[in-house]
């Protein structure tokens, strides 16, 4: 495998429901449908939101089989960023992993370990998100 493509698919908040890797020849179109079977797995309902890269009717087809929409939105215009409802929420949790060294070059030789790396990572997050929520203990 020469390059890797890394899907997330995130809920409202940036936190994963679903990651896969695939080889970087592999059009999103293709490399989409794992994440759809994993949606579709946990109950998944409505419609995933994506960028314009996400359209095509094989793609319509495969998200239907699962019982779900893919919904692309346009997202830039004329080379200027536009943040059209939450779509942007991928970008920013790719940006929290980007912050993993471990991630930055990808050197695993499976698609299981370099899942598991990303798992690890917003594992990371979630805990220090969370010991944020827990009231300090004052002291007398």
């Amino acid at each position: 495998m020469c390059g890797v493509k890394v899907s997330i698919a995130v809920e409202k908040y940036g936190l994963p429901l679903a990651i896969d890797a695939a080889p970087a020849n592999v059009h999103d179109t293709r490399g989409i449908v794992p994440e759809l079977r994993q949606f579709a797995g946990r109950g998944f309902q409505g419609p995933a939101i994506d960028d314009l890269g996400y359209r095509g009717e094989r793609l319509a087809k495969a998200a239907e089989a699962f019982g779900i929409t893919v919904r692309p939105i346009a997202r830039g215009r004329k080379g200027v960023f536009i943040a059209t409802e939450i779509a942007w929420v991928v970008e920013r949790s790719f940006s929290w992993i980007s912050r993993y060294r471990r991630l930055n070059t990808i050197v695993e030789r499976t698609k299981e370990h370099l899942i598991a790396f990303v798992r690890i990572a917003f594992i990371s997050i979630l805990a220090r998100r969370l010991k944020r929520l827990v009231p300090q203990e004052v002291s007398a």
